[in-house]
């Protein structure tokens, strides 16, 4: 597993720090539009040309980048809105720089967020909706369908064949019935 920061999110704190500082919050807004350039020149490069390039291609940007930060961490006062976004990046700074290693991991989190808002909004919506087993439930559902919709599965049609199939299971091959094992397709399949 690996932890990957998200500079859409780092460059939004700069972006906010703009008024307070704009020399400073300009420089950092500009080096990651870099980074964003060379994403966009990557979009149909291979997942080994894309890291090959990054590191080429990004990892100085970010090196003096990150050297920039950790100097003018010194130089800000800690309270204030660059201060705060100067924190905020350098103590995310390894995590910031994931993305370089591995070719399919993106520069942002985005597409991750907006999958999982439903599943966040749903949570706060029935946060006093009932009882605790029915939180239990509903979570339950609600992992049940994001799996589902995860892998372009049928949630209806995966219910129907897990329950036609589970009476006869081996409990310690209970994996195979996951959305993501299971095909759906086949007829006999155990």
């Amino acid at each position: 597993m690996v932890h990957l920061a998200c500079w859409a999110h780092a460059r939004r704190y700069f972006e906010q720090s703009l008024d307070q500082d704009k020399v400073r919050s300009e420089y950092v807004l500009l080096e990651i539009q870099k980074l964003y350039a060379i994403e966009r020149e990557l979009k149909e490069a291979t997942s080994e040309d894309r890291k090959k390039q990054r590191l080429e291609k990004s990892l100085p940007i970010i090196n003096e980048l990150g050297k920039w930060l950790f100097r003018e961490s010194n130089n800000v006062l800690p309270k204030s809105s660059i201060g705060k976004v100067i924190y905020y990046t350098t103590n995310l700074w390894d995590s910031l720089q994931s993305y370089l290693y591995n070719g399919d991991l993106h520069i942002y989190n985005n597409l991750v967020e907006n999958s999982i808002r439903p599943n966040a909004l749903g949570r706060k919506n029935y946060l006093f909706a009932g009882p605790h087993e029915g939180a239990q439930r509903t979570a339950m559902y609600y992992s049940f369908f994001g799996t589902c919709k995860l892998n372009g599965v049928n949630p209806e049609k995966l219910l129907v064949k897990v329950l036609s199939l589970i009476a006869d299971h081996k409990v310690n091959k209970l994996h195979e019935l996951f959305p993501q094992n299971l095909d759906l397709e086949s007829a006999n399949n155990n």
